[in-house]
């Protein structure tokens, strides 16, 4: 009897890929596309084309196609802890809750209803036994988004993809005749439109307010609302002209208020993480780790201080720019995944350090 898999299936090339190498494998398997809220987006990622598109691909591979409504989930996990997230003047990051307790979540529960010992999908993650690592291809690797899924959901979990770069994924589609083979990429949050700040200013009380220069405490400019910023962004501040060259430090929601700085006061020496997840046990960590703060930034060195239950401290090697409370710190050792947090608070800025060295 072959193994039976549940497939997380988009409706784009990189799931359909990994369905058709999974029944190379020999596994029998069972497509599923789980419906969200703004699944009836144009970008969305779970809209009615998406879904035409995913059962065409479920027919040409001959396999049972099944879509799950997570809509109540989705709004609940994803889409609210996003806004309240913002209004508290942080950054989130939608996709980390997303996978663990949405879509990977859902992919479990449809499995142990058929009887199904794994679940799979199309993300760009390599599999080394109990281990994880990035994906071969580094412009898709998406081990980031992955760093909160409990370990025995990933261990449980296939990544047909792992070792293959893009280009790859796509010829291998048009050579099975698979219809989604020049399918376009999906790059944004499949619930803002292509419009973030605008779903944000429909969803959260806004107000215009003054943009304050940390040092002096001059007001240099006015901002639209103080939940649509975040730290480390330099445009669209609404900054007088003899102000331009300032960043986003922090925001205070409740103040309405814009903090911004100087590049030195956004650049920080270590952080602090919340809520942590280990794939590795720390005690197996090496000293020297290496942190990722946001997904399209390069991985820093770093020195472990502190990891538990409770928080995550890293010391990095070199001063790191835009460390959002917020947003993940993913650690790695080389390639392997080894877990991550939630940023709670940056370690120093390179400001206050030098300020301190100056008063010495």
């Amino acid at each position: 009897m072959k193994p039976r898999v549940v497939l997380g299936l988009s409706g784009g090339v990189d799931s359909a890929v990994a369905g058709l190498r999974l029944k190379q494998a020999g596994y029998d398997v069972v497509g599923a596309m789980l419906k969200l809220e703004g699944g009836e987006a144009e970008n969305s990622c779970c809209n009615l084309a998406a879904q035409a598109r995913a059962a065409e691909v479920a027919k040409r591979l001959e396999i049972p196609f099944v879509v799950l409504d997570e809509e109540k989930t989705f709004a609940q996990t994803v889409i609210q802890p996003y806004l309240e997230e913002h209004a508290r003047g942080r950054t989130p990051n939608p996709c980390v809750l997303c996978n663990p307790f949405v879509k990977l979540a859902g992919l479990e529960r449809l499995a142990e209803r058929l009887g199904a010992d794994r679940i799979a999908t199309g993300h760009y993650l390599r599999r080394e036994g109990a281990r994880f690592f990035r994906g071969k291809d580094a412009r898709k690797d998406q081990s980031y988004f992955l760093w909160k899924v409990p370990r025995k959901t990933l261990e449980k979990t296939l990544f047909p993809l792992g070792e293959l770069l893009k280009p790859e994924v796509r010829r291998i589609a048009e050579e099975a005749g698979l219809s989604v083979a020049k399918a376009p990429e999906s790059q944004n949050l499949c619930f803002v439109e292509n419009d973030p700040k605008g779903f944000l200013s429909r969803h959260l009380e806004l107000r215009p307010g003054p943009v304050v220069d940390l040092e002096t405490g001059e007001v240099v400019g006015r901002h639209q609302g103080a939940a649509l910023y975040t730290v480390g962004q330099r445009r669209g501040l609404g900054l007088f002209k003899s102000h331009l060259e300032r960043y986003v430090v922090a925001t205070d929601p409740e103040k309405n208020v814009v903090y911004v700085g100087p590049r030195e006061a956004v650049t920080f020496t270590g952080l602090t993480a919340g809520e942590p997840n280990y794939l590795v046990p720390p005690e197996d960590w090496p000293r020297e780790v290496a942190v990722q703060v946001r997904y399209r930034t390069r991985p820093v060195p770093a020195r472990v201080e502190r990891a538990d239950e409770e928080a995550l401290l890293l010391r990095f090697l070199e001063p790191v720019f835009a460390v959002a409370p917020g947003q993940s710190a993913v650690v790695y050792a080389g390639d392997e995944l080894l877990g991550g947090g939630v940023i709670e608070a940056p370690g120093e800025s390179l400001l206050k350090t030098r300020a301190a060295s100056a008063e010495r």
